[in-house]
């Protein structure tokens, strides 16, 4: 599966930077099929090829993390990282407090 998309890439340029955003729109979800690892993605940097979003995994913060680390990533079962083809557009207030 293709985790970045030319449409996703284009939401995340319409959407801009969230820095300064209270409640922060989350663009693209990718998670672990055979792990505890979530990633919400707020922000994308096309140069750098990394996201800024909440990560749920053992900790719940807020951070960065890299396209090519996602992409490379193969789990004890042949698995990758993987985009949920379903999410829309939410609120990260929406996903932090369920």
């Amino acid at each position: 599966m293709k985790l970045l998309t030319k449409e996703i890439e284009k939401k995340f340029a319409k959407v801009g930077r969230q820095e300064n955003v209270s409640d922060p729109l989350v663009v693209a979800k990718f998670f672990d099929p055979q792990g505890s690892y979530t990633w919400y993605a707020t922000e994308y940097d096309p140069q750098s090829k990394v996201f800024f979003g909440w990560v749920h995994g053992h900790d719940k913060e807020w951070g960065i993390f890299s396209l090519r680390e996602l992409e490379s990533y193969v789990g004890p079962f042949m698995l990758g990282i993987e985009r949920d083809i379903y999410f829309g557009y939410q609120r990260i207030s929406e996903i932090i407090w369920k």
